[in-house]
């Protein structure tokens, strides 16, 4: 068990975990920026995974504040790197480890302000009636910020964490990737969770009914086909083009032990999510999108893999450390949910939006949900 393998999974499994809360709350933000009332009975499922985002925030920070995981992973990190590249010389300005640290502390600290900022608003509404409506527009106020603020943290996220692993490949599109990729994580994540628990509280299962399941699943569904049409796009273009800087990068992964997971990428991203939720009653079978959910959230930890290992790596190496070290932060996203599930109701008591469809009666909270 080398070092740069110990780094490199803790790189994958915390990026990974850090941005599916970090979709989850993006998941939220679109809900409220659009002002859409579907959602508004399941909006506790994609807030109790925001209090987990500062606790996995601080664990991706010893990857670059200490020297031997930095040096490891990062080629930026020595002085010899650019030399010998002078066609991409320009970015050893933006490699700068002052700069670096500056951005990476920077989209953190965002995501932690949100996080808190969305949680304490929410809160508010449960513990003073009379706040209701002006909680419920500082929401949605924040959604909309949030929006414009992820578009930016997630870019410099993906260039500083991700692509900063081979400084030699460039590629437009790459930001693009990596937040289709975030965003189908958040709402397969948020989907699995609402299954999960309706089935144990009487009280969501009241407000989540199929029309909001049908809203996830065709959320799900449309979200995979975007991810494929930007997997598409980049493959295309770079394959077209045949640019020497921007081909390295799937030469390695479509040669040797690469190719099989290249291709099951593939499979289990877009095919899968596009042929088990084509059809309407798949989209309202809690089962069928719990099982979906699954592949998919698995689908993305692939993903994340074949963007960091092959950059470090000259084969695939799939042995104990990688499902173990999956394991250990899957089981801490999980028990930070199930901590902040727990300490507020499922079901917004003071929701504005959910007094109205009460009050106006069983047909209307339908055509609402639909």
């Amino acid at each position: 068990m080398t070092a740069q393998r110990i780094w490199a999974n803790l790189l994958l499994d915390g990026f990974y975990a850090l941005t599916l809360c970090v979709g989850a709350m993006f998941f939220l933000a679109t809900q409220r920026a659009t002002s859409a009332r579907w959602s508004a009975g399941l909006r506790r499922v994609p807030e109790a995974f925001l209090g987990a985002i500062p606790i996995l925030a601080l664990l991706m920070v010893p990857l670059i504040l200490l020297p031997s995981s930095r040096n490891t992973l990062y080629p930026w990190t020595r002085p010899e790197t650019f030399a010998h590249l002078p066609a991409i010389a320009g970015k050893a300005t933006y490699l700068k480890a002052p700069f670096i640290y500056a951005r990476i502390a920077l989209v953190l600290v965002v995501w932690a302000l949100f996080a808190r900022a969305f949680r304490r608003a929410s809160l508010a509404q449960d513990q003073a009636p009379a706040a209701a409506l002006p909680m419920h527009h500082r929401l949605d106020k924040l959604g909309a910020a949030f929006i414009v603020a992820f578009a930016l943290s997630i870019t410099l996220a993906a260039w500083d964490w991700l692509s900063a692993l081979d400084p030699s490949w460039s590629s437009t599109m790459f930001a693009v990737y990596i937040f289709a990729g975030v965003f189908l994580e958040g709402i397969a994540a948020v989907t699995l969770a609402t299954v999960l628990l309706a089935r144990r509280s009487p009280a969501l299962r009241a407000v989540v009914g199929e029309h909001q399941l049908h809203d996830l699943g065709k959320l799900m569904f449309a979200f995979s086909i975007f991810w494929a049409y930007i997997w598409v796009c980049q493959y295309l273009l770079i394959w077209y083009g045949n640019i020497p800087e921007e081909i390295t990068h799937y030469l390695t992964r479509t040669n040797g032990g690469w190719l099989p997971l290249f291709v099951i990428n593939v499979l289990v991203n877009f095919v899968v999510p596009f042929l088990g939720l084509m059809s309407v009653p798949a989209k309202t079978d809690p089962r069928r999108l719990a099982i979906i959910s699954v592949v998919v959230l698995v689908g993305r930890w692939l993903d994340l893999y074949l963007v960091i290992m092959p950059s470090l790596s000259r084969g695939p190496t799939l042995g104990v450390i990688e499902p173990l070290f999956a394991a250990a932060y899957v089981a801490l996203v999980v028990a930070l949910f199930r901590r902040n599930a727990a300490r507020a109701p499922l079901v917004p008591p003071n929701d504005p939006v959910l007094a109205a469809d009460a009050a106006a009666g069983p047909h209307v909270v339908r055509r609402h949900a639909a």
